[in-house]
């Protein structure tokens, strides 16, 4: 049975404030659907020096996810951008744990306190 084309496990929130935007993510980033995040947060990265992606409403993460998140990490650091995890979930931090990418990132939780 072929899912409806309007149904989208992932949609953002995307917030500008000066050289910085926050992309709120919501639901899940699964294989077949890692564009939903990857384009528009590469769009941001010529006109932004601080990509935030606040995962706090992210519910579930697949390889193809992880993946995602890491060419967002290159291409943002090709440019000089900074892109910082926000609130990470428990399920999200193990993968990241389990494949040894946590130290990559910059981990930020509430009121920007780095982990």
């Amino acid at each position: 049975m072929l899912e409806s084309t309007s149904e989208k496990p992932l949609t953002l929130d995307i917030e500008h404030s000066g050289a910085t935007v926050i992309v709120r993510c919501h639901g899940k980033l699964l294989a077949g659907y890692t564009d939903l995040l990857h384009v528009p947060v590469s769009h941001l990265l010529a006109d932004h020096k601080r990509i935030i992606l606040d995962l706090s409403d992210l519910t579930h993460m697949d390889s193809m996810g992880l993946g995602a998140l890491v060419r967002i990490y290159v291409a943002s650091t090709n440019r000089g951008t900074t892109l910082e995890l926000r609130n990470l979930g428990k399920k999200v931090r193990d993968l990241l744990i389990m494949t040894n990418l946590l130290p990559a990132f910059t981990i930020t939780g509430e009121h920007n306190i780095r982990m």
